[in-house]
């Protein structure tokens, strides 16, 4: 085996494993978060929801196995060091450890060709897995996988405001989109805005958000009152676990933001279903795999 073939297997073998990792534990800030939501005042049948979902995450630890049959998409968001010496091999690791994983977890083939309908059965194809590439000083590569159901990615939502309409429009925007989805995307659900920039910088900060572990708010004082404010108006709907009504319709809010043209004001919305399924590692020098 030559070098370079060496080096893509130690990169495949540790995302295979990553992957298994992020469709079957839930992480602990998000197991945390519902049960939490559990004790705290809700409806009998808010309350049983809640319960059923607890005991899915437990027995896809116990079993190994997915906690939802729809494992999503799978999308990457690789922070590669300009010293990591596997840079050449990376995307074709990434690529083969999907078509492995699809196999050997199992995981639901679902990539299918836009124009003929054809699924792939491996879950790669055009585009697909998404990876989302960032450049940065150091000899590491560090790797999130962030398996995106279709029930919460078809909620996406996105609006072009006017200036004028400020922070009250954002509110009024994330609101009323998400009284409008009811229980279609599973809740209780993870909420991310991404605000500012242009219309695909407001989507790429909102899907970013949802990386961030739950209960951490945003740096920015501001933009974490809203976050804070946002979560309370989103609960104080009703919809509930699963939409059968209750006072937990979401577990938190992420906002990103970024500058914006003063003759516009993008708001990007993406949501997270309860799995709210993502995992990461990091990758050294030497191939070392150290999984957070």
């Amino acid at each position: 085996m030559t070098m370079a073939k060496l080096r893509k297997k130690i990169i495949e073998d540790a995302v295979v494993e990553l992957i298994r990792k992020a469709v079957v534990e839930l992480p602990e800030d998000v197991e945390e978060a519902l049960r939490m939501a559990r004790g705290g005042e809700e409806s009998a049948i808010a309350s049983s929801q809640l319960d059923a979902i607890l005991e899915n995450v437990r027995l896809a630890k116990k079993k190994w196995a997915p906690m939802c049959q729809d494992t999503g998409t799978i999308t990457f968001f690789v922070e590669c060091g300009l010293d990591f010496p596997f840079r050449r091999e990376l995307e074709g690791a990434l690529v083969s450890a999907v078509r492995r994983a699809t196999e050997e977890v199992p995981l639901r083939p679902n990539a299918v060709d836009v124009f003929t309908g054809k699924n792939s059965g491996d879950n790669t194809g055009a585009g697909i897995p998404a990876i989302n590439w960032l450049l940065v000083n150091g000899d590491e590569c560090r790797i999130i996988v962030f398996p995106k159901g279709a029930g919460s990615e078809n909620m996406s939502a996105l609006a072009m405001l006017q200036p004028g309409e400020g922070i009250e429009g954002v509110k009024k925007f994330v609101v009323e989109k998400v009284r409008a989805m009811g229980g279609k995307p599973c809740p209780p659900i993870i909420v991310g805005v991404g605000i500012g920039g242009g219309a695909d910088v407001a989507m790429k900060l909102a899907k970013k958000s949802l990386l961030r572990k739950l209960g951490e708010p945003n740096k920015n004082g501001s933009a974490a009152a809203l976050e804070k404010e946002l979560k309370g108006k989103i609960n104080a709907l009703g919809i509930g676990p699963m939409g059968l009504g209750g006072n937990t319709t979401c577990l938190a809010v992420h906002v990103e933001a970024a500058h914006r043209h003063p003759a516009s004001l993008p708001i990007g919305l993406v949501v997270q279903c309860w799995a709210d399924r993502r995992a990461s590692m990091t990758i050294d020098a030497e191939g070392g795999a150290r999984f957070e």
